[in-house]
């Protein structure tokens, strides 16, 4: 049976590069852009896993990862961002990954899949607060230093 996955980024063209390589994996996605969108889909759908921008239109990415954990404890979760000093609030919240964007595409598919494969009293582990394992992906180098680069060519 295939993992079902709740994407939830406000972005189309994000959205879609993302729905279209999760589902080339052979997961089942349920897209959504914004946080009624999400909730809806979860509770209709029940996802093993949801894959969590957190700037979105209507209620904030945190605020939908803690009524989705409320709803689900089990659910893992991926926070996607491009907001910076989020790894402290990923950390406490129980949150299985947060990868920066831009994404690297095969490290976030290696996540995902650990997480999937991840047992129930690990994932109760974290959200408790107890120790347990972390996925991290700082934003790309290269990402940091191109817009310099940029400027220089101008």
């Amino acid at each position: 049976m295939k993992s079902k996955i709740l994407l939830v980024d406000d972005d189309p063209a994000v959205r879609w590069m993302l729905f279209r390589v999760l589902e080339g994996e052979g997961y089942l996605v349920l897209a959504a852009a914004n946080s009624t969108e999400a909730l809806g889909i979860a509770s209709a759908n029940s996802p093993d896993l949801a894959l969590l921008d957190l700037a979105l239109p209507v209620e904030d990415g945190w605020k939908v990862f803690q009524q989705l954990t409320s709803n689900d404890p089990l659910l893992q979760f991926v926070i996607i961002t491009a907001r910076p000093n989020q790894l402290f609030p990923a950390l406490a919240s129980g949150a299985g990954a947060l990868m920066e964007k831009p994404l690297d595409l095969p490290r976030l598919l290696r996540t995902i899949q650990d997480l999937l494969e991840e047992p129930a009293e690990t994932r109760l582990a974290r959200v408790a607060g107890q120790p347990a394992e972390f996925h991290y992906q700082p934003p790309k180098r290269e990402a940091l230093t191109a817009a310099p680069a940029e400027e220089h060519a101008r």
